[in-house]
């Protein structure tokens, strides 16, 4: 697994004592008409009765002024929130604000004011390269909660693809620093000869000293995708590889040329931009322009990155040639870019309420990570064994061209007409009635419609069978969301 990194976001140390803002290069001479105090009130949702919501917390976060009077800063600054407000330094007025933009995959928003005062006198900071490793930067925000903008010096140290915690489950470009890491810091510019090189955004638990911005890269690309008004986030490959051809004879086996290099394919995600173009044992040599070596990586932005890169530096719905050898032949093809996400999600959601059916006191939502994390920070030893094999191995075990989600019994809302029903709860349904669940609306259908005296549901890898009463459930449905003050039998989403 990657790494565990903890949100306590943010890059950069509390500010030089004296509080000066005479910071040489490769800073800003002004960063209080740039940055912003983000104070935000949120509550989370809660994924085990979905209808609840969490208790409400007070967060404090980064942002920075960029054209367009926009405010850019992290999605995790401003995900699930109730309320918003910005601060300027030196200013005793608070803004309210709200978000136009967030992509959580790549943990960044935009947010905007309303009332345009508060724009007056700011600068718009603006967008450079990728920093050179070994060279230097400098952080600003307000770490620990601050009313006063913080600085600090720090050297670039690595550039390569790793995990955003926010969602827990996108790989991105990123830059690490020996930055220290302080809360609030989240969100805020990271300089270098006046200019944005990066977003302060997470740090290392298990280290000390190392902090890690988003690029440039990342960050034009999610302002590229929101210029038609709507953001789509990035797309993905949609296929498995295996860096195979280090072996001479597994290359020989697949008929690859001796001076070629590549990497194997193993598979393709069903439904995916690719699945009717590749095949298992086809060997990438080729991704636009870019030469692909046998450690699956090409050259790029002047750095040797994974071949992800040439793939989002491309929005949603655009094209990218692909060149291949299958069974010895030079193959030549177009793949369009797509999101390629597995049926079982495998990163965080925010800012929708999350959908379920409640029946007879029977509690159904679709399996997500969000819905795994509520057994607590230990999750991924301390759910069932079944959960655990599906989460890590969904892709796989999916055969069923028409799911499009898992549905796990999530909860029991006690009642005489569910009584014994415990020992299946958080297993996965595979069908009520003979009908196959392919997703939450199947579970919703399913008790809507029958009039069957008994509703017998299977859960998968179990052989034991629920049964509860028709009639009896039926009767007492109703009341069971009224005792535990449920304010609707089903919240239903249509899946994209």
């Amino acid at each position: 697994m990657h790494n565990i990194r903890l949100l306590i976001t943010a890059l950069a140390v509390i500010a030089a004592l004296n509080n000066s803002y005479a910071i040489q290069s490769p800073g800003l001479e002004n960063p209080d008409i740039s940055i912003v105090l983000i104070r935000t009130l949120k509550q989370d949702f809660d994924y085990v009765t979905p209808w609840k919501r969490k208790d409400m917390t007070r967060g404090a976060g980064s942002g920075f002024v960029i054209d367009g009077q926009r405010i850019l800063t992290n999605a995790h600054n401003v995900s699930n929130y109730r309320y918003i407000e910005l601060v300027k330094e030196a200013v005793a007025k608070r803004y309210p604000a709200r978000v136009v933009f967030v992509g959580h995959d790549c943990d960044l928003a935009i947010i905007t004011v309303d009332d345009k005062s508060f724009f007056e006198g700011t600068t718009a900071l603006e967008l450079a390269g990728i920093p050179k490793v070994n060279s230097t930067v400098s952080t600003y925000g307000f770490p620990v909660g601050g009313d006063r903008i913080s600085v600090t010096e720090g050297v670039v140290s690595r550039i390569e693809a790793d995990t955003y915690a926010h969602s827990a489950a996108d790989d991105h470009l990123v830059i690490q620093t020996d930055a220290a890491i302080n809360p609030g810091n989240s969100g805020g510019p990271v300089v270098q000869d006046g200019k944005v090189v990066g977003v302060a955004f997470q740090g290392l638990r298990e280290a000390e000293n190392i902090g890690y911005l988003i690029p440039t890269t990342v960050i034009n690309h999610f302002l590229n995708d929101i210029e038609d008004g709507r953001y789509d986030g990035f797309g993905s490959m949609g296929a498995f590889f295996f860096p195979g051809l280090h072996n001479s004879g597994y290359k020989d086996y697949l008929k690859v040329p001796p001076n070629e290099d590549g990497i194997v394919v193993i598979g393709t995600l069903m439904h995916s931009s690719v699945e009717s173009i590749l095949q298992p044992g086809d060997v990438m040599t080729q991704i636009d322009n870019y030469n692909i070596d046998s450690d699956g990586m090409i050259q790029i932005y002047g750095l040797r990155l994974s071949i992800s890169e040439a793939i989002e530096s491309k929005q949603i719905g655009q094209t990218l040639q692909l060149i291949f050898f299958r069974a010895g032949e030079l193959k030549t093809t177009t793949a369009t870019i797509a999101l390629n996400r597995t049926v079982l999600e495998q990163a965080r959601q925010y800012d929708r309420p999350p959908p379920y059916v409640c029946f007879a006191g029977l509690v159904f939502i679709p399996v997500t990570r969000n819905y795994l994390e509520s057994w607590g920070p230990r999750w991924p030893r301390q759910i069932p064994f079944y959960l655990r094999y599906l989460f890590s191995h969904s892709a796989e075990l999916n055969t069923d061209r028409q799911r499009k989600e898992y549905v796990v019994l999530s909860e029991i809302m006690s009642d005489e007409v569910n009584a014994y029903a415990n020992e299946f709860k958080s297993q996965v349904v595979e069908s009520v009635n003979g009908i196959d669940i392919h997703g939450l609306e199947d579970i919703y259908n399913a008790f809507k419609q029958s009039e069957d005296p008994f509703y017998t549901i299977r859960f998968m890898g179990n052989n034991s069978i629920l049964r509860i009463d028709g009639e009896k459930a039926r009767q007492v449905h109703q009341s069971i969301l009224t005792k535990y003050d449920i304010p609707a039998e089903a919240r239903l989403e249509t899946k994209s």
